[in-house]
């Protein structure tokens, strides 16, 4: 069976605007097999060779300080490792066309390819369509997800991406769809499909001595013409 992998993604950056010079200051994403989280993640943050506006201080608490000593997007262990693990996958991300635009930007700056629109999904448009005239932020969706949001201090790009994995997964049908019974479940071994688990120990009868006796007593008066009787083997 073929897996669909995804990326839950999210950046912070010095601003809001790539074309006057804003950077990424933080990377973060969540790698999703078939919508589910699968453990792998991935963080970093960035010296973007400018100043933090105040604004992204109240925001994500990061200051100039903190990034000092972060490596550039350029250096291998920011860009290499990160697109290594995005690989191919699809691009999950609230209001896209802002963090499209910030890392094709600084892609392009490497001389790197961008990754292309047909590669991006974007939730907030997403939560739109679904309930429109509703909030949309991913605030305003934990809260309707009932997604807690109580280690969220500040706005951070690893956990904006957790975050965004479990809206993602309302958005696409519920929790329930990942314990879906259409789905197939195969071993990463040899591509064995699982059984349904059973009980350890078959339930017992609910049956009392006096309801089996009435029914053997019942089963006897039939006689032999009984439709099992007559087409038993």
């Amino acid at each position: 069976m073929s897996q669909i992998r995804e990326i839950a993604f999210d950046t912070e950056t010095t601003g809001l605007k790539p074309e006057d010079g804003d950077r990424i200051i933080e990377l973060g994403a969540v790698e999703m097999i078939n919508h589910i989280p699968s453990g792998r993640t991935f963080r970093t943050l960035i010296n973007p060779g400018r100043a933090v506006s105040a604004d992204t201080v109240r925001i994500t608490g990061l200051t100039d300080d903190d990034l000092k000593d972060a490596p550039p997007f350029e250096a291998p262990e920011v860009i290499d490792a990160f697109l290594e693990f995005i690989g191919d996958a699809t691009l999950v991300a609230h209001n896209a066309s802002f963090d499209r635009g910030f890392l094709n930007m600084e892609l392009g700056r490497c001389g790197r390819d961008p990754v292309p629109d047909d590669r991006w999904v974007d939730t907030a448009a997403m939560a739109r369509r679904k309930f429109p005239g509703a909030p949309a932020s991913l605030d305003a969706l934990c809260k309707r997800f009932d997604i807690s949001l109580e280690s969220r201090t500040f706005h951070g790009a690893l956990l904006d991406s957790q975050l965004l994995a479990a809206v993602y997964l309302e958005l696409l049908g519920g929790r329930a769809r990942a314990f879906s019974f259409e789905a197939v479940v195969e071993t990463e071994e040899v591509g064995e499909i699982l059984p349904a688990r059973q009980r350890p120990k078959p339930l017992g009868s609910r049956l009392t001595e006096d309801e089996k006796a009435a029914h053997e007593t019942f089963v006897s008066g039939l006689g032999d013409e009984a439709f099992w009787k007559r087409y038993a083997s």
